[in-house]
């Protein structure tokens, strides 16, 4: 029976480092697509508030485009105007001096001359009055051509601005992504080897009772060993054992880092045989929850902090032995221990 028992030992073995690494892998993979969803969302948000900046300012650009078209084609206007008042101006004055040539030639004519020289005069110093106020006109509108290209020039800027700070924040995101992994990674690691140190003091621990064993990254309790059979009060053994494992708990927590989080879930199952309705409790579900509520009040009252264990129940919906033989029903009946982290 020892040679049988010692085989089995060694066959568990295996499976600590193995479940460790995989889940270790596991761990790592869904943190970094969380990081990945998160820095996705980041950026949608960035990118998405870039876009509603450069589409108001394309906007704004258009805009002052348009006015400075308009405004471009209204100088125009002016110009042809003033060019036009120039040329009668130039007219005018050649009309006064040809006038003022035949008033020196003779007398006769002299009063006629004087008249046509007056009314020359007048519509000339209107046609100068004309022209100043086309003159003022264009040189207001080369002031406002010239305003609407320092607006231009400051929307360019600030657009310019924008795309640099976008840029800036990628890169942020890119850094920030990076340091998550690293971190992250470092917590896993170390949370693992707490975990295996951990899993290393019960197995010597608790290396004597064939019904108790590691089971992937869980240590696992046939229910028997702990509870009568329906019962979810712990037995003489169960207690013994569970003060074990306690002691285990406090001696691992003075070592574990404060900024970890971790804790002790204890989670309870059953099998698959419905219990009769005359019991304390009226189904698995009840059961398997009372059983690991009474092992986490167990450690509490050893002095493990309430705050460091967490009790589920699962009745007989996760069984890890398929089939209704009385073994795997037996198997299927377990309290299982996880350290992890909240």
């Amino acid at each position: 029976m020892p040679l049988g028992r010692n085989r089995r030992q060694r066959a568990v073995d295996y499976w600590p480092g193995f479940v460790d690494a995989l889940s270790t892998l596991l761990i790592a993979i869904m943190f970094i697509l969380t990081v990945f969803v998160v820095g996705q969302f980041i950026l949608s948000r960035e990118i998405s508030g870039r876009d509603e900046v450069l589409t108001r300012l394309n906007g704004q650009i258009n805009e002052l485009t348009q006015l400075l078209a308009l405004e471009k084609g209204s100088n125009q206007d002016l110009q042809d105007s003033v060019a036009n008042l120039q040329a009668s101006l130039a007219s005018a004055e050649g009309e006064r001096t040809r006038l003022q040539a035949l008033l020196s030639a003779g007398t006769g004519g002299q009063n006629a001359a004087k008249q046509q020289i007056g009314t020359l005069t007048q519509q000339l110093d209107e046609q100068k009055q004309v022209s100043d106020r086309a003159l003022s006109q264009v040189e207001l509108l080369n002031q406002q051509i010239a305003a609407l290209r320092s607006q231009i020039a400051a929307v360019e800027a600030a657009l310019q601005a924008s795309e640099e700070k976008d840029q800036t924040s990628q890169t942020k995101i890119a850094d920030l992504g990076r340091r998550l992994n690293v971190a992250l990674a470092a917590r896993v690691q170390e949370l693992n080897r707490y975990r295996s140190d951990f899993f290393g003091r019960l197995r010597e621990i608790l290396s004597d009772r064939e019904n108790i064993r590691v089971v992937g990254d869980r240590f696992v309790f046939q229910s028997e060993v702990l509870f009568p059979s329906g019962g979810a009060d712990l037995n003489p053994d169960g207690q013994t054992e569970m003060a074990k494992l306690a002691a285990a708990l406090l001696d691992l927590a003075k070592e574990i880092p404060p900024e970890i989080n971790w804790v002790l879930r204890v989670d309870g199952h059953t099998d698959n045989v419905a219990l009769s309705g005359s019991g304390r409790y009226r189904d698995n579900w009840e059961l398997s929850s009372a059983r690991a509520i009474s092992v986490v009040k167990f450690l509490i009252a050893q002095g493990v902090p309430a705050d460091r264990l967490v009790a589920a129940g699962f009745g007989e919906f996760q069984p890890i032995a398929p089939g209704d033989t009385p073994e795997a029903r037996a198997t299927n009946r377990r309290i299982e221990l996880k350290l992890t982290e909240k």
